[in-house]
C-alpha cells in the first residue's frame, strides 16, 4: 500500500511535470525558429507572377500603340529585359539593393550570385521569396522605359543601356527606398514603388527621347496605334498584376493587403473615368486609347500610397492623377515638342511624382502607421517632395550618363533607312504579320509608308510583296 501511494504521488507530482515539459521545451523551440508561414510565402510567390505577367502586359500594351513595322521590336524590348535582368538580379542587382547598407548610398556584396538567400527566414517568407518578388519590380521598371525609346532605338543599345540602367540606377535607387538607405530612413512612403519603378522609369524615358531625338516625321503626320484592342489587352494584364504589385508589397496575407489591392481597383477605374471624361469635354468623344491610358494613370498614381491611404483618398488619387495626365500627354508634351513616343513621362513620371506627394496628404495612421497633412502632420508632404526631387535628379543625371556611354560603344539610333524599313525587320528580320490568312492577301506596309495610312482602309496592292 505504501509502494502503490508512492507510485501515485511520484506519478502526479513528479513523473508528469517533468513529462510535459519534456514535451513543451522541444515544440517551444520549434515555434521560435519556425518563423515562415505557408501562406505568405504562397501569397508572395502568387503575386510574384502576377507581377511577371506585367512584363507581357506592358509589351502588348505598348505593341498595340507603335506602328506595325515596329511591333517586334517593341515586344522583344520588354521580353529581353524580364530575360536578362532576372540574370542580373541573381549575379549582382539584389545584392547592390538590399545587402547590408553602405552610407545609406547602395548595399554591400554579400549576396552576389544569391550566395546566402535560401530557405531561410527573411520575415515570415523565405529570403528566395522575398528576393524572386523583388527581380520582377526590376524588370519591370526597365522595360516601362523602352516605351520612350520604340521605333528608333537599336536593340543592341537597348540590352546594353538596361543592363547598366538596372545596376547603376535601379539598384541604389531601391536601396535608397527599401533596402535601409537615405530615403527610407528620412521617413519617405514609397508603399510599392511611386518613386522607385515609375517616377524612376518616366524620368529615364523623358531623358532618353530628348538624347535619342525626335522619331522621323514626328509633329508632320499622325502616328496612330495600329491595334487598339492590342492596347486595352495590355491595359487589363497591367491591371491584372498590379493586384500583385500592390497589393504583395504588404508581405503577407492580411487586412494590409486586402486594403491596398481594394484601394488599387478604385484608383484605375477613377484614373479611367477621369481620363475619358477629360477628353468627352475637350474633344467631344471619349476613346478606349484615352480609358485605358487613364487606367495606368491611376494605377500608377496609387501605387506609393496603396498601404497607407483609405477607399476615399484613392478616389480622389485616381481621378485627378487621371486628368492631370491627360493634360500633360494632350497639351504639355506637344507645348513643349519632345518625343515620348508612348508617354512613359506623361504618365509613369507626372503620376509617379503626384502619387508620391498625395501620399504625404492623405496617408492614415490607422493603415499605414504614419499620418500625413489631412492628420496633422503637414511635415510629411515635406519629406515625399524631397525623395521626389532626389529621385528626379538622380535619375536624370545618372541616366544622361549611362546612354552617352552606351553611345561611345554601340549608335544609340538606328539608320533613317532602317527606320523607314520598321525595326522589325531591320533589327529582328521578322514581320508581327502574315501576308496571308486563309488565302486572302491582306495589305503589306511599304517601306517609308506614313502614319496616316495605317489609319486608314488601306487600298488593295497592285501586287503582292
Amino acid at each position: 500500500m505504501k509502494n502503490s501511494g508512492l507510485l501515485r504521488y511520484l506519478r502526479w507530482r513528479v513523473i508528469l511535470p517533468l513529462t510535459l515539459l519534456l514535451v513543451a521545451v522541444p515544440g517551444l523551440a520549434l515555434a521560435a525558429e519556425e518563423t515562415i508561414s505557408p501562406a505568405d510565402t504562397g501569397f508572395i510567390l502568387m503575386a510574384s507572377a502576377f507581377v511577371m505577367l506585367m512584363v507581357p502586359g506592358v509589351a502588348l500594351f505598348y505593341g498595340g500603340m507603335v506602328s506595325r513595322r515596329n511591333v517586334v521590336n517593341t515586344l522583344m524590348m520588354c521580353f529581353a529585359m524580364l530575360c536578362l535582368l532576372s540574370i542580373v538580379w541573381v549575379l549582382w542587382g539584389y545584392s547592390l539593393a538590399f545587402g547590408t547598407s553602405t552610407a545609406g548610398l547602395i548595399g554591400s556584396l554579400e549576396f552576389l550570385g544569391f550566395r546566402g538567400v535560401g530557405m531561410e527566414a527573411a520575415g515570415t517568407l523565405p529570403h528566395l521569396a522575398f528576393a524572386v518578388f523583388q527581380m520582377m519590380f526590376c524588370a519591370l521598371t526597365v522595360a516601362l522605359i523602352a516605351g520612350a525609346y520604340v521605333e528608333r532605338m537599336r536593340f543592341g543599345a537597348f540590352l546594353l543601356f538596361g543592363v547598366l540602367w538596372a545596376t547603376f540606377v535601379y539598384a541604389p535607387l531601391c536601396h535608397w527606398v527599401w533596402g535601409g538607405g537615405w530615403i527610407g530612413e528620412m521617413g519617405a512612403l514609397d508603399f510599392a514603388g511611386g518613386k522607385v519603378v515609375h517616377l524612376s522609369s518616366g524620368v529615364a524615358a523623358l531623358v532618353g527621347a530628348l538624347v535619342l531625338g525626335a522619331r522621323k516625321g514626328f509633329g508632320q503626320r499622325p502616328m496612330p496605334p495600329h491595334n487598339l484592342p492590342l492596347v486595352l489587352l495590355g491595359a487589363a494584364m497591367l491591371w491584372f498584376g498590379w493586384f500583385g504589385f500592390n497589393a504583395g508589397s504588404a508581405l503577407e496575407v492580411g487586412g494590409l493587403a486586402a486594403s491596398a489591392f481594394v484601394v488599387t481597383q478604385i484608383a484605375a477605374a477613377a484614373a479611367a473615368i477621369g481620363w475619358a471624361f477629360a477628353e468627352w469635354v475637350r474633344h467631344g468623344k471619349p476613346t478606349l486609347l484615352g480609358a485605358a491610358s487613364g487606367c495606368i494613370a491611376g494605377l500608377v498614381a496609387i501605387t506609393p500610397a496603396a498601404g497607407f491611404v483609405g477607399p476615399l483618398a484613392a478616389l480622389v488619387i485616381g481621378f485627378s492623377g487621371g486628368l492631370l495626365c491627360f493634360v500633360m500627354v494632350t497639351i504639355v508634351k506637344h507645348k513643349l515638342g519632345y518625343d515620348d513616343s508612348l508617354d512613359v513621362f506623361g504618365i509613369h513620371g507626372v503620376a509617379g511624382a503626384w502619387g508620391a506627394l498625395l501620399t504625404g496628404v492623405f496617408a492614415a495612421a490607422a493603415i499605414g502607421g504614419t499620418p500625413g497633412l489631412l492628420e496633422g502632420n503637414p511635415a510629411q508632404v515635406g519629406i515625399q517632395a524631397v525623395a521626389v526631387l532626389a529621385t528626379f535628379v538622380f535619375v536624370a543625371v545618372a541616366t544622361f550618363i549611362l546612354l552617352k556611354l552606351v553611345g561611345v560603344f554601340v549608335p544609340l539610333r538606328v539608320s533613317e533607312n532602317d527606320e523607314d524599313t520598321g525595326l522589325d525587320l531591320s533589327q529582328h528580320g521578322e514581320d508581327a504579320y502574315s501576308d496571308y490568312v486563309g488565302g486572302g492577301v491582306l495589305y503589306r506596309e511599304s517601306p517609308g509608308a506614313s502614319a496616316t495610312a495605317r489609319s486608314e482602309v488601306a487600298p488593295a496592292p497592285s501586287n503582292a510583296n
